[in-house]
């Protein structure tokens, strides 16, 4: 495509701004459109670092690898680390080494998680039906990074069609975004359908046993634990007993949903800054948001659980709001990336958590959690952080059922304690 600099910021089919990049400087501008301003509509679409003024605004502060020079709440429709593999690997088929971040969003377009789309739009051929296991073995051997991508399953058009509903998901791990059609089963690629026809889910790809164990299956299992823990998360299931699916939650009611996550709401840059890294942080968010207070309780839940069942990767980037365009309003969304991140397999002497909570990333005590309940006016703390202990037992029945193997139960057991 043309080395644009200028891009259209579109949600729910109205330009809100035009967005600019100055590739030498490493700046971003960004102007809202005056007739979305004087509408008055959708007035807390980006409720922080964006004034509502007429004149252009420029960043230059956000240099990190994380927003690339964008403006963060833009830079939140950026391919993460798995996307950019995808994406780096399909752009040097076609010899291209490298894009500037406009024109990534321009290949996003309007194929990225939430509502947020970006014009001129980089048209690509629509993709095929998808068979999740073609999908896996272009995935092992691009992740593998060999050097040959001419041979067939290695061709421009898998990897488009691989790039095309895998570099939008946010994340580390190989995943794709598909959409199931409720009545016939079929699957489709995920990257445009919004229709009530289909279910649309995020799949983590299980590719190989590299790791001596299955993290989908382990992952799957903790969602079985968060919802008996009364924790909002999207309905989530196992495809082949192997891959985890969970139902996007940036796609309901046959529309788009505007979400942003917590790095994207404030520019606190979930990888290099770990003095805004902490739950306190995500509470004061949330009260900034004015979210209702049965938010808050679920939001204290969520950290009692991650702490108990020691899901120690709860960064900024894994907690994310939702937008409510008919009541202008937000609301915490739905929890994910709940799992046990790092490998059992391995012996960690010491690990500290992304988000710290009462000033502390390792050894949180119950009067931590009840600092941070005091602060934001939690109601019964003490009963939450017991009903989520209760559970520890259930780990190992839920896993035994689906068959995780006994090494892996038993090292994840030991290091779920009680708080004290």
């Amino acid at each position: 495509m043309a080395r644009d600099k200028i891009i259209d910021v579109i949600a729910f089919g109205k330009e809100i701004g035009k967005l600019g990049y100055d590739i030498d400087q490493g700046k971003s501008f960004f102007q809202y459109n005056p007739e979305f301003l004087e509408s008055g509509q959708y007035s807390k679409l980006f409720p922080f670092i964006f004034k509502r003024t007429k004149p252009a605004q420029v960043f230059t502060e956000y240099q990190q690898d994380t927003f690339q020079g964008l403006p963060p709440m833009i830079a939140d429709s950026l391919p993460d680390t798995f996307g950019n593999i995808i994406f780096q690997e399909w752009l040097t088929t076609r010899g291209v080494q490298k894009v500037t971040p406009l024109e990534q969003l321009a290949y996003v377009a309007d194929r990225g998680m939430g509502a947020l789309e970006y014009k001129p739009i980089e048209e690509l051929p629509n993709s095929p039906k998808v068979n999740i296991d073609k999908v896996i073995n272009i995935l092992e051997k691009v992740l593998k990074l060999k050097e040959d991508t001419t041979g067939k399953d290695l061709s421009e058009l898998s990897l488009l069609n691989v790039f095309k509903i895998g570099t939008s998901a946010g994340g580390a791990r190989p995943k794709i975004l598909i959409s199931e059609h409720k009545e016939t089963g079929e699957i489709i690629a995920g990257d445009r359908e919004t229709s009530e026809d289909y279910n649309h889910y995020l799949v983590k790809l299980h590719l190989d046993d590299s790791d001596g164990y299955n993290k989908e299956k382990v992952e799957y299992a903790y969602y079985l634990l968060a919802q008996e823990a009364g924790i909002d998360m999207m309905p989530s299931k196992l495809i082949e007993d192997k891959h985890f699916a969970t139902l996007r939650y940036d796609r309901q009611h046959g529309e788009k949903q505007h979400v942003l996550t917590v790095t994207g709401l404030t520019g606190w840059d979930f990888k290099s800054q770990p003095e805004n890294s902490s739950y306190e942080n995500v509470f004061k968010v949330a009260l900034g948001l004015e979210v209702p207070h049965k938010d808050l309780q679920q939001l204290f839940k969520r950290m009692v659980f991650n702490v108990v069942f020691r899901n120690v990767d709860d960064h900024l980037k894994n907690h994310s709001f939702i937008y409510n365009k008919e009541t202008n309003s937000w609301n915490l969304g739905p929890a994910y990336d709940l799992t046990y991140a790092l490998n059992p397999l391995f012996t960690f002497k010491t690990t500290s958590r992304a988000l710290s909570i009462n000033g502390k990333r390792a050894e949180i005590t119950i009067k931590d959690l009840l600092t941070i309940a005091e602060e934001f006016a939690i109601k019964n703390p003490k009963g939450i952080i017991e009903d989520v202990q209760e559970l520890i037992p259930r780990w190992m029945e839920i896993t035994t059922g689906l068959e995780v193997s006994d090494n892996i139960i038993k090292v994840i057991l030991k290091e779920l304690k009680r708080i004290v």
